[in-house]
């Protein structure tokens, strides 16, 4: 069994859809359902589409072969996107991925302390205090602070 850039092994081309075989798709490799709508089901819109007067009978070949044409196009661009991918160098492919891996973690913000960009504070401007609420009595147990406290821990 050779294998060339084609994903599909040669002793299972034979079982393929007659559509995919037809076509000559390499890295498009559609499954009998979705080969059903892409001629079946393009075959059935244009009749329907004919039969309500919204275009001529003509759409009955052309759409299907539209269809096709579109299937084709998209297997040759991604032969191009995965030959481009492959001339690609493994340190490039790593620092790709250590890039694009996702950063988990908490970012702990003090309560007291507010920065405006620019890097100026307003902790100690007294309008920052006069527009936050008043303090809770002392016998009414405060919020907890969400960056001291977590509740999932």
């Amino acid at each position: 069994m050779t294998r060339t850039w084609s994903t599909v092994p040669t002793d299972e081309e034979r079982y393929r859809p007659l559509y995919a075989r037809v076509l000559g798709l390499r890295f498009v490799n559609p499954g009998g359902v979705l080969c059903f709508l892409f001629f079946e089901g393009a075959v059935a819109l244009a009749v329907l589409l004919a039969l309500a007067e919204l275009v001529t009978w003509w759409a009955v070949l052309v759409l299907p072969a539209a269809v096709a044409a579109m299937v084709k196009l998209n297997d040759m661009v991604a032969e191009i996107v995965i030959r481009t991918a492959a001339q690609v160098p493994e340190q490039e492919r790593d620092r790709f991925r250590r890039q694009m891996e996702p950063v988990v973690g908490r970012a702990s913000v003090p309560s007291t302390a507010r920065a405006l960009p620019g890097g100026v504070s307003l902790a100690g401007d007294p309008r920052v205090r006069a527009s936050r609420p008043a303090d809770p009595p002392s016998d009414i147990e405060p919020w907890p602070d969400p960056a001291r406290h977590d509740p999932y821990r």
